[in-house]
């Protein structure tokens, strides 16, 4: 629910929704909260039994479709998170019938080409549109305070959501920096992160509370930076992962430490992206069978498909 209240595109949640469209619940949308149409994406979403969830509004004429976005989906995510930790724990025949499992046709693909990188190939294909989409079309007043907070924001959370809640109170107008997906394996190892950089881009984008994004900030804020961008405070959680320092002079914050103008800000959650990361490892076994029926279902939407007019 925190996830979903923050997105700037939502008006409004309904918790405890079901997950089938029922004929009662359906009256509840059209008389209760005057929905005009329920929607969905153009890849199939089946109950159970092999019925269409959303038959009913089907039938009813208040049903609309939209085109799906291109190489994104939970699916794909999870299995890159089963694949990351696998290849830290398993021998080679393991690493690659999991890389099978999850990378066929349309996942991401691990580089075995000996650079040690671990790269993982997404299939999103980002756009400049799409980034305008995302995008807010006003900047900074000239006398606004602004504010900057930078990390991987990796596996986009409830975490991130509430310390940039908290970070946009600080001021008029917020600024974050999203680090390359290079800096992330060098400072969190070469597993990470599991999101690449246009992803976790779009991620934080759509959080109501972001202003403006930098994509691919450096890890030091210098000087320059804190100028050509007129910061006015540069804020942290306390909540983060590989964030010990031990000499100043190493701190990727000394500069605006040393111009009075830091702030480490107490963070609401106790969640970082391992977290949800340890989550799904707890249910590998739920989460691998849940995958295989559902990769199989992408496929077959993805072998079919045909083109759906609309972003």
């Amino acid at each position: 629910m925190v996830m979903v209240r923050a997105v700037k595109w939502v008006d409004d949640i309904i918790p405890d929704a079901p997950y089938a469209i029922t004929e009662e619940f359906m009256n509840k949308l059209f008389n209760e909260y005057n929905i005009d149409y329920i929607i969905h994406g153009d890849d199939p979403c089946l109950l159970p039994d092999g019925t269409d969830a959303y038959a009913l509004a089907k039938k009813a004429g208040r049903y609309k479709q939209i085109k799906r976005t291109e190489g994104v989906s939970t699916t794909d995510i999870v299995g890159r998170m089963l694949l990351c930790v696998r290849e830290r724990s398993s021998d080679a025949h393991n690493h690659s019938s999991l890389q099978r499992q999850f990378s066929s046709g349309h996942g991401q693909k691990v580089d075995d080409t000996g650079s040690g990188t671990g790269t993982r190939v997404s299939h999103f294909l980002p756009t400049s549109r799409r980034i305008v989409q995302f995008s807010n079309s006003k900047g900074p007043g000239p006398d606004s305070r602004i504010v900057y907070i930078d990390g991987a924001f990796d596996l986009f959370h409830a975490g991130h959501v509430e310390i940039l809640r908290l970070a946009r109170e600080l001021g008029d107008f917020l600024l974050v920096g999203i680090h390359t997906d290079q800096t992330i394996s060098a400072t969190r190892g070469r597993h990470r992160p599991i999101m690449n950089l246009h992803e976790r881009s779009l991620s934080v984008l759509a959080c109501r509370y972001v202003d403006e994004v930098i994509i691919g900030a450096p890890w030091d804020v210098s000087k320059d930076m804190i100028t050509t961008f007129n910061i006015s405070l540069v804020v942290h959680g306390t909540i983060a992962e590989n964030m010990d320092f031990t000499e100043d002079d190493l701190h990727p914050y000394a500069v605006p430490m040393a111009m009075g103008i830091y702030r480490r800000l107490e963070s609401p959650l106790d969640i970082t992206t391992s977290t949800i990361i340890r989550r799904i490892v707890a249910n590998h076994e739920a989460y691998q069978k849940r995958n295989e029926k559902k990769e199989a279902s992408e496929k077959k939407y993805y072998e079919g498909k045909s083109f759906v007019n609309g972003e």
